[in-house]
This record gives C-alpha cells, sequence and structure tokens, in this order.
C-alpha cells in the first residue's frame, strides 16, 4: 500500500528539533522525502504497523501533528509533481 506521511513537528524547544529528527528518520527508514514533511511510503501490513506504531510513539500530541493518507492506484496515477527534486518512482526498478 502507499502511504502519504506527513508532519508538523514543533521546533521551538530543543526537545521538538529532537523528535523532528526521529520522525524524520523513520519515515527515510520506511519511505521517500517528497517534500521537507512529506514522504511517499510504499509499505506492506507489517510495515505499516512498525512505522505507525514508531511514528505514534515520537510525536508530542500536545505540539506536533501527523496525517497518513491511503493512497490507492488512481490517486497515484492522478498525482502530478511541478518544479525541483522530482522524488523517485518506487514502482520502477532502481539502476545505480
Amino acid at each position: 500500500m502507499l502511504i502519504l506521511v506527513t508532519y508538523d513537528v514543533s521546533t521551538v524547544e530543543a526537545a521538538g528539533r529532537r523528535r523532528l529528527r526521529r520522525v524524520a528518520q523513520a519515515c527515510e527508514d520506511y519511505g521517500t522525502r517528497v517534500q521537507k514533511s512529506v514522504f511517499e511510503c510504499q509499505v506492506g501490513q507489517k510495515e505499516w504497523a512498525s512505522l505507525r506504531d514508531r511514528l505514534l510513539r515520537e510525536i508530542n500530541a500536545e505540539e506536533d501533528s501527523l496525517r497518513f493518507y491511503f493512497l490507492d492506484e488512481k490517486a497515484v496515477q492522478r498525482t502530478e509533481h511541478h518544479g525541483v527534486d522530482k522524488p523517485v518512482d518506487l514502482t520502477e526498478p532502481l539502476i545505480l
């Protein structure tokens, strides 16, 4: 399944900046950054459960927000990207 993960972590205090790094790292472990606080994560059920649990443990619900969008194939096909840093298509083979 393809899940779009977005977050807004308060960085007013040092603890918030640490949470931001940990949230970003969790998302990087499971997906591709498509904007500063937006990741596309192609995951199976088990990975999704692990990612969700990890992110929910990292954020401070009193100061931060986290959103998950579950994208079906139609939504993926209707996605448009404009500008720099076009994200990597995870469904295509990677040639290094």
